[in-house]
């Protein structure tokens, strides 16, 4: 992944206006609704596109947006810390997503 110059918020607004509407929370080994609260796991999560950003006035504070469809059609947002301050748990969940549940250009920097 390559580093984005564009801050989260704006491509959270973005996506919000595409339709990416449910706010998803790490909670208990789970990425949960936070409407819902139904708690989806690895293989019920889907990857359309993930976006890196880097603190402008802080390299360590770095972070991961990932755009979501789950296997029961919602879509929305979730931020991801990573880093020395990472939740490690969380980091790994998303690690635990299958690979086939990727969108082949996922990584927006790297569309062709």
């Amino acid at each position: 992944m390559k580093r984005e110059q564009k801050h989260e918020t704006d491509y959270i607004k973005k996506y919000q206006d595409e339709g990416y509407t449910c706010n998803y929370l790490f909670a208990d080994g789970s990425l949960l609704d936070s409407e819902t609260k139904y708690a989806y796991q690895p293989d019920e999560i889907y990857i359309v596109a993930h976006h890196r950003y880097e603190g402008m006035s802080d390299p360590d504070d770095m972070s991961i947006l990932y755009v979501i469809e789950t296997k029961d059609q919602k879509k929305g947002t979730h931020l991801l810390g990573y880093g020395p301050t990472a939740d490690l748990e969380e980091a790994e969940f998303f690690k635990d997503i299958p690979k086939a549940n990727y969108a082949k250009n996922a990584d927006i920097n790297e569309l062709t």
